[in-house]
């Protein structure tokens, strides 16, 4: 006869990966709204969630696609969209009467200048409180507005073979890499 325990089956979603229980029960128990944030090989996705006895209730969402309307036509994941959406984001949850939230990044851990963080400083500078740490966690203004982006095109704008490799998804969109900052600039005050 066997004395083998019977197995413990974890639940679905933890067998997955994607759900971690110990960090949800911590944001649940701060009886805050959730700030999700999830970032797909595309766009990126925010949510405002609440959590009540019947399951999660999404008050506001929005994902860096709606960038689009409002004029901007480059990468929808990088840093400076990812601002863009935070900041979006805010504006949106702000009308909709929530005025702080705690952040949920899931699996994903924010890393010193990231996207996350990007994330994270254009929801701040869109008025919502959201526990944060210092300011030096945040990227430079120059990555935030894309000028990063601008010095790299400027830079193989003489190697045309490179340069239409590296920014062919730009040039079909008829976005020029150069004038990313300028349109940084205009969506961010379409927003505001």
């Amino acid at each position: 006869m066997a004395n083998k325990k019977p197995r413990t089956v974890l639940y679905r979603r933890k067998r997955e990966s994607r759900t971690n229980y110990g960090k949800r029960l911590k944001l649940l128990l701060s009886h805050q709204p959730r700030l999700v944030v999830r970032f797909t090989n595309q766009r990126i996705i925010a949510q405002v969630v609440l959590f009540t006895s019947t399951g999660d209730k999404v008050v506001v969402a929005t994902d860096s696609s709606a960038l689009k309307k409002l004029g901007w036509d480059f990468s929808q994941k990088n840093i400076p969209a990812a601002y863009l959406t935070g900041m979006l984001l805010a504006k949106m949850a702000l009308k909709k009467g929530q005025k702080e939230a705690v952040l949920d990044t899931g699996f994903r851990t924010p890393l010193k200048r990231g996207k996350v963080t990007a994330f994270i400083r254009g929801v701040v500078d869109g008025g919502l409180h959201l526990p944060h740490g210092d300011s030096e966690m945040f990227p430079d203004e120059s990555r935030i507005s894309g000028k990063h982006v601008q010095d790299y095109a400027t830079h193989l704008k003489n190697k045309k073979e490179v340069y239409t490799l590296r920014f062919g998804e730009y040039l079909k969109r008829k976005a020029e890499p150069e004038q990313m900052p300028l349109a940084f600039k205009s969506v961010k005050q379409k927003i505001a």
